[in-house]
């Protein structure tokens, strides 16, 4: 079997996919040597020492760790340390090999030809293998300025809350917008946590921020119109994207593809009150990015089945007629851990024993 081919079908294990495609080898090829792909074809997504992967490999240390350290220093695996040691795992394909690669922005003519591939690759096969399942991998999240105390908001609704519970907040580029360029939505706005976090500002891809950056990164987004997006799960976040609809691979997947679980929606909708409604008809215009809302006699009209409960129409309102509420019946179940979602949608998937047995490496 072809190299190539067999770290696809490692990568494919996982949650996330990686369906075959001539789009996807040729993407594999510019991320990997044949020798790195020889090594990551015996890896697994959780990190294993230096030791474990020569073991697995066949390869020396010394050879096998200057390889893997060129690897992660271009993003095609991850690293940690721990106790002074280096371990290293794969990188899924969403978020991973796409996203990690232009979070210093792009421009480069491997990162402009990357970029197009991953474009061709998300309308031919990625997307549709990302919203595939009953279970989504990603949701939106409120406006946090949206909510009032009347929302009954729970913690895992309130973006901030993912923020105070983070032990390192890094920020990055948005890879979407970095890659396609196809609006002028700032790109500075990517926020990732934790172990992921560590990584990226140790190779240079993020730098690290406070608290209190990012906040002020979520009310930039939201007064840019950026949508909210984190992880399906309730535990915590892994990263906050703040998604533009001409770029982002995420909200494409419901906009372009048609996808119904492409992502889970947040669990409020808008309400508009059609006395204090001036018509001006910013939140159908300029704030909504799934363009759900129209303009009926002067009046702002929602329509539920289109909207995703990202709370922009609220903070654009210049009249503060629009609140959120409650939506009668969430779209989707929100995970209670990242590994229990991870879990459903490879049962759902039929992929989880072939996931089990590469994690046992």
């Amino acid at each position: 079997m072809d190299i190539y081919e067999e770290l696809r079908k490692v990568l494919d294990a996982h949650p996330t996919g990686a369906p075959k495609s001539k789009i996807f080898d040729e993407i594999l090829r510019l991320t990997f040597t044949p020798e790195e792909a020889a090594v990551a074809a015996k890896m697994c997504f959780s990190p294993r020492s230096l030791e474990q992967i020569s073991a697995a490999t066949g390869l020396e240390p010394k050879k096998l760790g200057e390889m893997l350290e060129a690897m992660a220093n271009k993003m095609a695996i991850y690293s940690n340390e721990k106790g002074g040691k280096l371990f290293y795992g794969l990188i899924p394909t969403i978020p991973g090999l796409f996203e990690f690669p232009f979070m210093k922005g792009g421009g480069t003519p491997r990162l402009k030809k990357l970029g197009k591939l991953w474009e061709e690759y998300h309308h031919e096969a990625m997307g549709a293998a990302f919203g595939s399942t009953t279970t989504p991998l990603t949701r939106v999240v409120t406006v946090g300025k949206a909510l009032t105390s009347q929302n009954q908001a729970h913690p895992y609704e309130e973006v901030a809350n993912f923020i105070k519970n983070a032990e390192t907040i890094a920020l990055a580029e948005c890879a979407c917008r970095a890659s396609l360029n196809h609006c002028d939505k700032p790109k500075d706005v990517c926020l990732i946590f934790d172990s992921a976090a560590k990584f990226l500002i140790a190779r240079s891809y993020a730098r690290k921020i406070t608290p209190e950056e990012a906040m002020n990164v979520l009310d930039r987004a939201d007064k840019a119109g950026l949508v909210h997006t984190s992880n399906n799960s309730s535990d915590r976040a892994l990263l906050i994207c703040n998604c533009c609809p001409c770029c982002c691979t995420i909200l494409r997947g419901r906009s372009q593809l048609k996808l119904a679980n492409a992502f889970a929606t947040s669990a409020f909708l808008p309400r508009v009150n059609p006395q204090d409604c001036n018509g001006c008809g910013i939140c159908a215009d300029e704030r909504c990015p799934m363009k759900a809302i129209e303009m009926r006699n002067d009046v702002a009209v929602v329509n539920p089945e289109k909207c995703i409960g990202c709370g922009l129409c609220v903070t654009g309102c210049p009249s503060e007629a629009i609140v959120l509420e409650n939506r009668p019946a969430p779209s989707h179940e929100v995970c209670s851990s990242s590994t229990e979602m991870g879990m459903k949608i490879l049962q759902e998937k039929g992929k989880l024993e072939e996931y089990v047995e590469i994690m046992k490496r």
